[in-house]
């Protein structure tokens, strides 16, 4: 069994999933399914 490796998000992209968090009305789960990140890397990345 190989792991996968980790994934590097730019910081353009962090700052738009944090921003569009902010912003939207949708829940943070809706948000992490669209962008195929997990919820809490989302509110990290809102901090």
């Amino acid at each position: 069994m190989s792991k996968k490796p980790r994934r590097n998000h730019a910081p353009a992209y962090k700052a738009k999933v944090a921003l569009e968090a902010r912003k939207v009305d949708q829940a943070i789960v809706e948000l992490a399914e669209r962008y195929q990140v997990h919820p809490n890397q989302i509110t990290e990345w809102k901090k």
